[in-house]
């Protein structure tokens, strides 16, 4: 029978896993401490372990590989007392993901780290990882790993943890969850078990005691004195938002659908802080907004694209087929366009005139972005030459915000984005 904690009793794990035990001890030790389910975030991530997320009633967020750390910390920190954070991870995740561990440890993030230690990559076939015991056989290592394991435990502990703990996956170790979320301030329980398809199967005759006495890996507690968890400090930078707030009120959007636009030009032309500008006002206009970047690994150079999405309503999804509006600055950003724009069969070209139109079904108007203020403002220009003409909000946000930033520091933001037409 499921309990309040998990959905569906069937787990998604191989007979005999680890994992299992892990879950069933976390949902008996969450029933101990008295909680209720909408009171625990569990955080997941890449690997067999993040299966689990829709078998809880709890809140639950999927990162990715080695990355459930950071995610749980920043949630952590900015949650009220009384709700509990838990983030699983594998023994890879947590070598890929090893600083975020010490610095959730050094910094004291109220989070509950619990590691399924199999000590191998359980998921892509059995590689060792840092974890993997001196002589433990894998498919990868036949012959046993060569040189000894990290001992995650002591690591994290000299990181400043408040409360480390190392515990054989057998059994019943609900205690030993329950007293780790119990903890103020970040606590690692690491639970060494056996990967039923690849651990077993190639140490047989060899538990899990034997693996730990001979790897040195005590079954120890290990603790820091006591000190506040790390919180985010009240946020006091809220004038801008206010004069923001109070440049739009009176000025709300005539939108009556979801609008996609997509912004292409050039790394260091301004197009992405453009974006959020145009993002922030919108919302300001009292719109649903959703804001995506897209660069080269290169960053500095190459292409830079934002895609936008505006509504009257909230949003549930982040990107569209084909977009309402394409706004291009430079020829970096329409060799990226090209076969967006080539798929259009409606919607709206903004191309600068310094540049061919490619042929496409889309209406085509080709103004000026890059001579009246420069290259670097080139994205913000065709912000407001779309707003200018085809009215998804007024203009008069976007002002406001434009002239509060770096990008516009020497610009006449009044001349640069006057508007032809009264707001």
């Amino acid at each position: 029978m499921s309990g309040r904690f998990i959905a569906n009793p069937v787990l998604p794990y191989c007979g005999g896993c680890g994992h299992g035990l892990v879950v069933r001890n976390t949902e008996k030790a969450l029933e101990q401490l008295g909680l209720s389910p909408l009171d625990v975030i569990l955080v997941t991530d890449i690997g067999c372990h993040g299966l689990i997320d829709s078998n809880f009633t709890t809140h639950t967020v999927h990162g990715l590989h080695g990355r459930a750390v950071p995610l749980a910390s920043g949630i952590a920190a900015s949650l009220p007392p009384g709700r509990k954070v838990v983030a699983y991870i594998g023994d890879g995740g947590a070598a890929i993901g090893l600083q975020h561990l010490m610095d959730a440890a050094h910094r004291n993030f109220d989070v509950t780290v619990i590691v399924h230690n199999n000590m191998l990559y359980g998921m892509t076939g059995g590689q060792p990882s840092s974890s993997t015991p001196c002589g433990f056989r894998t498919p990868t290592c036949p012959n046993g790993k060569e040189g000894r394991g990290a001992d995650l435990c002591r690591w994290v502990h000299a990181a400043g943890a408040m409360h480390c703990r190392r515990v054989l996956g057998k059994g019943d170790f609900s205690e030993a969850i329950a007293h780790a979320v119990a903890v103020p301030g970040f606590s690692l329980l690491e639970v060494v078990e056996y990967c039923t398809s690849y651990g077993a199967k190639h140490n047989p005759g060899r538990s899990l005691e034997d693996i730990t006495r001979e790897a040195g890996l005590a079954l120890e507690t290990l603790t820091n004195p006591s000190a506040p968890p790390c919180r985010l400090a009240p946020r006091t930078d809220t004038k801008s938002l206010l004069d923001l707030e109070t440049i739009a009120r009176g000025f709300t959007s005539e939108l009556d659908r979801c609008v996609s636009i997509v912004l292409a030009g050039s790394a260091g032309e301004g197009v992405q802080v453009a974006a959020e500008m145009f993002a922030r006002a919108a919302i300001a206009a009292g719109l649903s907004v959703t804001k995506k970047g897209t660069y080269p690994v290169t960053v500095g150079i190459g292409y830079s694209v934002a895609e936008l999405m505006l509504s009257p309503r909230p949003i549930l999804h982040t990107a569209a087929d084909a977009p309402d509006f394409v706004v291009v600055t430079s020829a970096d950003g329409l060799k990226y366009c090209g076969a967006i724009i080539a798929r259009m069969r409606s919607g709206n070209l903004l191309i600068d005139s310094s540049l061919t139109a490619p042929a496409t079904a889309a209406s085509v108007s080709q103004p000026d972005f890059r001579k009246p203020a420069g290259p670097r403002s080139a994205a913000l220009c065709a912000c407001a030459e779309l707003l200018r003409h085809h009215r998804l909000f007024p203009l008069a946000p976007l002002r406001a915000e434009a002239g509060r930033s770096w990008l516009t520091a020497k610009l006449d933001i009044e001349r640069l984005l006057a508007d032809t037409q009264s707001d």
